[in-house]
């Protein structure tokens, strides 16, 4: 018992005392007794160095023996019921010497780390089973990460009023959200859902007594209302007449791609903002109201983008979260923001996640964990599998093709016409430019834009400079999109010059700034542009002469433009022949069995309905296969006989599979070729298909993702998935420093959350602009199709919340739930490198028992908790800033392993001599409480010169006698020894 004893403590380090007492060893070879002052610890007996000062005896004489074995027997009968029992003393010492198993260390990990299971999630604790969710057809329909997204989508409402739901691209975030509805519906609640206008129809086939309403006996009763509607008073929106809207009676409102609401201002003039309506008139007037957003992006580079969107959780209040160790989001997301802005400068080689992740500080990770829940796919197919999930198509390497415009050569290329694209002056879009000097400052007074509290101006003059460059830049993304486009949008604007001349020699009173429907209002930039009144000038107030002579210089220009353009019909156009030849050798050629289906994706309507007028009817004839048309509600055709022209019947048609259509429909037949633009780009399950065609490329590289998200997605019927692109006919970086050129030193008003003018400047040289950053996940996409996370520019809040672990708690403590409160300190649990993705090493689970260890205090949302990874080599290759990816590789390797690995725990008995040598685990164990102090005392050195003062430490760190070993987990390569 002594040998075994031996190695039992000195593994489990546990400090129970025996003041005055004795431990005696009975056996066949005699007795043997200890007695006098010591712990129960390897220092306490002697078997390990250590600074403790114990006076113990040992005997092994017979006649020494006795008397204190009979002492030890009197008074262990002396002891109460519950530790008399010797049994229960040696069941205690034996589950010291065995070794947990992978699954018990890491829910006991996961039980220290997220407050002895306060922080745990269950279908029983949080979706109260008197609901009858579980019964409905939208829970049923549900994968298990789905529902454990939703179990801790319903926590986080109820906990803390919001959530934001921020799943990747293809991860049916839809349907969590319409499971968060049924369960509030079933509450009682009522529940408003705020969509952008092209995705209503998504959300209203689920509430309509339809037979393609796979949730129809769900009998779901939300209202659905478009997120323009909120600047609306009167009118209708869809049945719903928003004069009587009783805002402030929702219980729950869902808001579907909450990006949308990232700027909380907008240089408007005077009135609410959709986002102030958002606010005042649903979240804080009337009932409490719980708010779910879902949005693949909820962050791009601005972290100001969370703070607004977390704003609605939190009613406005600043302090909302101060209880959960957030005492201002204001200043947790600015100081975040500073960081990354410092992360931004570092070269590529530095600018990695787990730096960021550190830099970002602990504050921000507790706000991203308490009210977001976000998984990539790379996360669903590495800690949940593809058993229940089936596996994800495989994405082949992209198609590039570079096409000429014109089959005959003659057209001129396009860095030619961008020339003549930059000398238009495009007068008849800026009026004020050519307002008399003497009457500047009365139009600057009557139409500048006061934003920031009165902080500072607009005058219309930049915004009209601005609509200029944007004008230009939409010019010639339409010619890269198609000449027919371009031509268009030429003819368009040629009739918009010659009605400003019309009326100048006409002698109107006043004119009218342009209608600027030739510009993309989908752009986010021209948002801040627009603002939403006309601009009126007295002709008399005006330079006649100068405007009229730039003016009918552009009408020249137009029109040679226009003509040229006009010379490219649908026979010489080559980008059209290349792609109605890629279309027939895919429908002949399918790259899985049967599947003829192809996508094909503009940004223009113009294109759109171009690429229909002269593939549909042929794609019918040649290749016997039906074509639709998709450019919004009102722009829908088909050459299917009895389909119905709506945008539901169309799509789903077209994905008879995906959207679930009952046998009843499969008269109305089956698409395989549909033209769309950006109308359904998100929101859509259309993963029948395999082959998706981008006819020309979006200026954001994320809607290209997006687009390939509707048939890169669970559920997918096909092996493999092909992404095409038609870029421009030259290299990437002429054609990014062409579309720099046009754009010239285009000056955009952002006007932030905190109510100061951020002016944005494209200038060339700047390696950190948009552009830049455009060509260089552009160039990324031409090799492989990435991930959503991957193409941005920083860290994805996947990196950053705790969900899922929580869950993994809650369920192993619904089937143990007694057993980890009575699991001792020490317990130690070995995994084999095959397992893990962890390097050779130990990973610590360590609680911190000095005020000294803890002083991190609020600062760590963990405290006095940590985690570390110390590889054998003593390298610290996951320190306690980067829990959350230690945590999943301990997922990985541990979670659901109910048996020890046999073979890795005899690998790590060799090392240590079966306890008895612990000298390498000691080693790393320092290594990893030194890596703790050594960080604690770099963020108090920072603090100094931190707004908020300095956290200097109340003492030093002693080492290891700071911390107590929860759990040990060794990672081990069998093969090694």
């Amino acid at each position: 018992m002594g040998d075994w004893l031996e190695s039992s403590v000195s593994v489990a380090e546990t400090s129970t005392p025996v003041p005055q007492g004795a431990l005696v060893a009975r056996g066949d070879d005699g007795d043997q007794a200890l007695s006098g002052a010591f712990t129960l610890t390897s220092e306490g007996l002697g078997v390990a160095p250590g600074n403790t000062l114990s006076l113990i005896q040992m005997a092994e004489v017979a006649g020494d023996v006795e008397p204190i074995a009979g002492w030890f027997d009197d008074s262990w009968a002396l002891l109460d019921g519950a530790l008399a029992s010797e049994s229960s003393l040696l069941r205690s010492l034996r589950e010291l010497e065995e070794y947990s198993t992978p699954e018990q260390a890491y829910a006991l990990t996961l039980y220290s780390l997220l407050g002895n299971g306060e922080g745990a999630l269950t279908e029983d604790q949080v979706v109260r089973t008197a609901t009858g969710i579980r019964e409905t057809a939208v829970w049923k329909k549900l994968y298990k990460f789905q529902r454990d997204g939703v179990i801790g989508a319903i926590d986080k409402l109820d906990r803390f009023g919001g959530c934001i739901i921020a799943d990747s691209v293809g991860l049916g975030k839809t349907f969590e959200a319409l499971a968060v509805i049924k369960y509030h519906e079933l509450r009682n609640d009522r529940v408003l859902v705020l969509s952008p206008k092209r995705l209503r129809s998504n959300w209203t086939m689920y509430t309509v007594n339809d037979v393609r309403n796979p949730l129809a006996r769900d009998r779901l009763n939300y209202d659905v209302l478009n997120h323009t509607d909120l600047l609306r008073d009167t009118g209708m929106s869809g049945d719903i007449d928003l004069a009587y809207v009783n805002w402030g009676n929702y219980d729950l409102v869902v808001i579907d791609e909450s990006h949308n609401f990232r700027n909380k201002k907008s240089p408007r003039m005077e009135g609410e903002t959709r986002y102030d309506r958002l606010l005042k008139r649903i979240v804080q007037d009337g009932v409490r109201t719980r708010v779910l957003m879902l949005s693949a992006t909820p962050v791009n580079n601005r972290l100001a983008d969370l703070r607004n969107q977390i704003a609605f959780a939190t009613e406005g209040n600043d302090a909302a979260l101060a209880g959960h160790g957030i005492a201002s989001i204001d200043r947790t997301t600015r100081q975040a923001q500073a960081q990354f802005n410092k992360w931004l400068k570092y070269d590529s080689a530095a600018r990695t996640t787990p730096r960021l992740v550190e830099m970002l500080g602990f504050g921000y990770f507790a706000l991203l964990d308490h009210l977001t829940i976000a998984r990539s796919r790379k996360h669903i197919e590495k800690y949940y599998g593809t058993a229940e999930t089936g596996r994800f198509p495989d994405r082949l390497k992209p198609i590039n093709i570079k096409s000429n415009l014109d089959l005959r050569g003659e057209y001129p290329p396009i860095g030619e016409v961008n020339d003549e694209i930059r000398r238009l002056f495009l007068a008849s879009y800026s009026p004020l430019k050519y307002v008399m000097p003497d009457r500047v400052q009365a139009y600057e007074e009557k139409y500048a834009t006061a934003v920031a509290g009165g902080k500072g101006t607009w005058r219309q003059t930049d915004r009209e400079e601005s609509l200029i460059h944007l004008m230009r830049v939409n010019v010639l993304k339409r010619l890269e999109s198609s000449v027919a486009a371009f031509a268009l949008t030429i003819e368009r604007m040629l009739a918009g010059v010659e009605g400003v001349l019309s009326r100048i020699d006409d002698r109107d009173e006043f004119i009218d700034e342009l209608d600027i429907s030739d510009v993309d209002l989908e752009d986010p930039n021209i948002e801040a542009l627009v603002v939403g009144r006309r601009v009126k000038v007295l002709l008399s107030d005006m330079d006649l002469i100068r405007w009229k002579q730039d003016l009918t210089e552009d009408r020249n220009r137009l029109a040679s433009l226009l003509a040229d353009a006009r010379g490219i019909d649908s026979d010489r156009d080559a980008k059209l022949g290349a792609l109605r030849k890629m279309i027939r050798d895919k429908a002949n050629s399918p790259i899985n069995p049967g599947n003829r289906k192809i996508i094909v994706f503009t940004a223009f309507a113009d294109t759109a309905a171009y690429l229909y007028e002269h593939l549909a009817s042929w794609a019918r004839d040649e290749l016997a296969i039906s074509a639709a048309l998709v450019t919004g509600s009102a722009g829908i055709q088909t050459t299917a006989d009895g389909l119905p022209r709506d945008m539901t019947s169309i799509l789903t048609a077209f994905a008879p599979r995906a959207k679930e259509r009952p046998e009843s429909l499969d008269g109305e037949g089956e698409l395989d070729l549909l033209i769309a633009t950006d109308c359904i780009s998100e929101g859509q399950n259309l993963q029948d298909c395999d082959w998706l065609i981008n006819y020309d490329i979006h200026w954001n590289p994320v809607r290209i993702i997006q687009r390939f998200g509707r048939i890169d997605r669970l559920g997918s019927p096909n092996a493999a998935i092909q992404l095409v692109n038609f870029w421009p006919n030259m290299e990437l970086d002429e054609y990014i420093n062409l579309e720099q050129r046009v754009s010239g030193r285009m000056v955009l008003l952002d006007v932030s959350a905190t109510g100061e003018e951020n002016v944005i400047e494209q200038q060339s040289g700047d390696p950190m602009n948009d552009l830049a950053f455009r060509r260089e996940q552009l160039l990324r996409l031409q090799d492989a199709v990435v991930d959503l996370e991957d193409i941005a520019s920083g860290v994805s809040i996947s990196d950053l919340t705790l969900t899922d672990f929580r869950i993994d708690l809650a369920e192993f403590l619904s089937r143990s739930p007694e057993l980890l409160e009575e699991m001792p300190m020490g317990r130690v649990a070995v995994v084999s490198t095959t397992a893990s993705e962890l390097p050779e090493g130990i990973t610590f689970c360590l609680r911190a028992e000095t005020g000294e260890a803890s002083s991190w205090g609020d600062d760590y949302p963990l405290s006095p908790h940590f985690v570390v990874h110390v590889a054998t080599s003593g390298e610290v290759t996951f320190p306690f800033t980067q829990a959350k990816r230690l945590l999943d590789h301990l997922k990985l390797a541990c979670a659901g392993r109910s048996t020890g690995d046999g073979v890795a725990e005899q690998a790590f008995d060799a090392t240590t001599d079966t306890g008895r040598v612990m000298d390498m685990p000691r080693r790393l164990l320092a290594a990893a409480t030194t890596s703790i102090a050594g960080k604690a005392e770099e963020r108090a050195v920072e603090s100094l010169f931190s707004v908020d003062g300095s956290r200097g430490l109340d003492g030093e760190f002693a080492g290891i006698d700071d911390f107590e070993v929860v759990a040990l987990i060794a990672v081990v390569d069998p093969n090694a020894q």
